[in-house]
């Protein structure tokens, strides 16, 4: 990746390009693969290549993606890359406006959407993993009663842990590891 640490999404414009559902998809396979050719990403989210093609383009206009060198000797093939190591999309940086607000809440939608879709695919796929990975994929549900500090404080640190297995798993030994998501959701409820 070319740029270390994650990017702020903060203008509509961007917000947009990142919340179409095909796009969403493709960043997301690009930052699992770190680099890949529009041909690879077409297979995996199984469209033609000139639409994943014109996708990446648009994400690439907006700078969630830049062009990678070249991965082999083929030089008609375009590589990609995710131009940071993930985006942060704040609630704060779209409250100004009654559209940039609808537009956040479009873009969370889809995102916790695609986010349920991945994990109800694992539920319909749990019994190819085996019972290692089955008893390791943690699936809980914690009550707190917390300030917005505490709520803050409980999102950095967890934020930090990720991070610390992300680069122990980008330099450690890739034998036995596979892709996995962990989403976390921390937010204030009423009963």
């Amino acid at each position: 990746m070319t740029a270390k640490g994650s990017r702020s999404i903060t203008d509509v414009g961007t917000l947009k390009a990142l919340a179409h559902p095909l796009r969403m998809k493709l960043y997301r396979a690009l930052c699992v693969a770190e680099k890949a050719t529009a041909s690879q990403l077409a297979d995996q989210v199984d469209e033609a290549v000139a639409l994943v093609s014109y996708h990446l383009r648009k994400l690439a206009e907006h700078g969630l993606i830049d062009e990678a060198p070249a991965q082999s000797a083929d030089g008609r093939e375009r590589w990609w890359q995710p131009s940071s190591e993930g985006v942060s999309i704040r609630d704060r940086d779209f409250r100004d406006a009654p559209e940039k607000a609808a537009a956040h809440l479009a873009a969370t939608r889809l995102f916790h959407e695609q986010r349920d879709d991945m994990y109800r695919r694992y539920l319909d796929e749990r019994s190819t993993w085996g019972p290692e990975w089955n008893a390791a994929a943690p699936d809980s549900e914690s009550l707190l009663r917390l300030n917005p500090a505490e709520l803050n404080e409980l999102r950095e640190e967890l934020v930090a842990l990720m991070r610390k297995y992300d680069e122990r798993s980008r330099s450690g030994d890739a034998e036995g590891r596979e892709n996995v998501a962990v989403h976390v959701h921390g937010f204030p409820f009423r009963v």
